[in-house]
């Protein structure tokens, strides 16, 4: 007898680069995977053939705790980011991420704290995101946040240590 497990749900906030891999990648991995992005006008150019898009609309994708939210572009408005991430933790997702370099605080604590959000659930935001692989690109940037989503999924710390 097979072990039943929960639907996987991944949401990218912000079309980028990094989330086009995630959706190619995810679906193998068995994601549904869904596109939130609050501008259109960047939603414009190649089709999507992996997952689901709303337009500017967290709520409306249908956030559970099945789903994982993973914002993927730090380099949006502060005002932005922080009206997202506070509707992503006003929610029952699983897991909340967004990417960025470790070795700066984002630029999320601050537009969370301005809208004042309490510091535990601002501490719910996981920075950075994946296993520590030395990711570059959108591709690989990709594989290690799937590897470290499946390895939190699954209890398991990630990397080599067993």
């Amino acid at each position: 007898m097979t072990e039943q497990r929960s639907p996987r749900r991944l949401i990218a906030v912000f079309e980028s680069p990094v989330a086009e891999m995630l959706f190619r990648f995810g679906v193998e991995l068995g994601f549904s995977t869904v596109l939130v992005e609050p501008d259109p006008t960047r939603l414009a150019g190649t089709p999507r053939p992996h997952g689901d898009t709303f337009v500017g609309d967290l709520v409306a994708a249908g956030p559970d705790e099945h789903t994982d939210i993973l914002l993927t572009d730090h380099h949006r408005s502060e005002a932005e980011i922080g009206a997202l991430l506070k509707e992503a933790l006003s929610g029952q997702s699983r897991w909340i991420g967004i990417l960025g370099n470790p070795r700066a605080e984002g630029p999320h604590v601050a537009a969370l704290r301005e809208l004042a959000v309490p510091e535990d659930r601002i501490g719910r935001v996981h920075r950075p995101v994946g296993l520590n692989i030395g990711s570059r690109t959108p591709a690989e940037i990709a594989v290690a946040t799937l590897a470290g989503l499946i390895a939190d999924r699954n209890g398991r710390p990630g990397g080599f240590e067993f």
